[in-house]
């Protein structure tokens, strides 16, 4: 299995990909990916990097696996393909932007088009066997995003990290306050919404604002 990442990302990653725990990460993927069914696609791994280059980064989003079932997960976490039903997080979401920003609910699941503005859609584990939500977590995926989150904190500036939930929030520890925005909520999902953790946090339109304040273009949600 080939590690096909964007050229961007190629610069800050390569020394990972030499590394002991990849090599073997790898061969997991590729031995499940050949026995099992498994999402998302082959190509689609690394979509969070093809989309969003290193170069045009403004905001990282940290989702923990990529959703389980037939045609949902396209390599961006929370997104979905282009004519598939909205999952709950995803939802939940789309609500609180449209509450939020005063828009309407969009009718894609797709979140390419944030990606391509800038947005890491980045889930803390690339791969999931279908139908069992964190079957690939502890083989070696947490190693490599969380390097990733490190370099990116380390070679760039002014970056909105928006962490959502218990999980995403212990990732930040791995980024430098003084250089970064972190912006922190409960997680998208029912459980969490519905007790109150989630809606109203405004996030969307904060971020916003942190991006007009560094005359940075504003992201459209």
């Amino acid at each position: 299995m080939q590690v096909k990442i964007a050229d961007s990302w190629k610069n800050i990653l390569q020394n990972e990909f030499e590394k002991p725990y990849f090599k073997e990460l790898i061969n997991f993927v590729k031995n499940e990916y050949q026995n099992h069914t498994c999402y998302p696609k082959g190509q689609d791994i690394f979509a969070s990097f093809d989309f969003c280059s290193f170069d045009d980064l403004k905001v990282v989003i940290i989702g923990q696996d990529p959703y389980h079932g037939p045609n949902q997960a396209n390599g961006l976490c929370f997104s979905v393909k282009d004519g598939i039903k909205h999952p709950p997080s995803l939802i939940n979401i789309f609500k609180e932007i449209s509450t939020d920003l005063e828009t309407e609910y969009p009718t894609s699941g797709n979140l390419e088009k944030w990606a391509k503005q800038g947005v890491l859609l980045l889930n803390a584990t690339l791969t999931v066997r279908a139908h069992e939500a964190g079957s690939h977590q502890k083989e070696g995926w947490e190693t490599f995003t969380d390097e990733v989150i490190k370099q990116i904190s380390k070679e760039n500036e002014n970056i909105v990290f928006l962490l959502w939930g218990g999980f995403a929030k212990k990732k930040a520890k791995l980024i430098d306050k003084k250089k970064h925005f972190i912006l922190e909520s409960g997680h998208p999902s029912p459980l969490s919404a519905n007790r109150g953790y989630w809606f109203g946090n405004k996030h969307f339109s904060k971020t916003n604002e942190i991006l007009k304040d560094l005359r940075k273009k504003e992201i459209e949600w």
